[in-house]
């Protein structure tokens, strides 16, 4: 940061993942850790602005590495069977990465993969049906 402020100029990415915005049962840390990533992630692109730092939470869906491979066995199941057949190439992926990187209007958040777009609208869908269903009872706590 000190040498990007001296610059006036830099973009850092945070690579977090999907798992920052949905969730899937049974990696509760995972998924604390990356929404706690998405939190720094904004916070800070909103305190570098105005140094002309710009700030990019890059949340990749399933790519096929190796993290869903031999190194990731969980309480009596793999979730390896997937691995290999993610729709995710880790090289589109890079070339992605290095458009946002040279784009004068990057936004804070990049989904990659077409799973992460369709499960994060899906969740987004789901959170405006239930702010909704719930804003009279969210209101309902201010003073009058």
């Amino acid at each position: 940061m000190p040498y990007m402020r001296k610059r006036r100029s830099g973009h850092i990415l945070n690579v977090t993942s999907m798992g920052g915005i949905i969730t899937m049962p049974g990696i509760a840390f995972y998924h604390g850790s990356k929404f706690a990533l998405e939190g720094i992630s904004e916070s800070l692109g909103e305190e570098a602005r105005s140094f002309g730092i710009r700030v990019t939470a890059v949340e990749p869906g399933s790519f096929r590495i190796d993290r869903a491979g031999r190194s990731m066995v969980r309480a009596e199941r793999s979730i390896a069977e997937r691995n290999g057949n993610q729709p995710g190439d880790p090289k589109k992926a890079a070339t992605a990465m290095l458009k946002l990187i040279a784009s004068d209007n990057s936004p804070a958040h990049l989904l990659l993969g077409s799973d992460a777009i369709s499960l994060v609208r899906g969740k987004l869908g789901a959170l405006k049906t239930e702010f909704d269903t719930w804003e009279q009872v969210s209101s309902s706590t201010d003073f009058e």
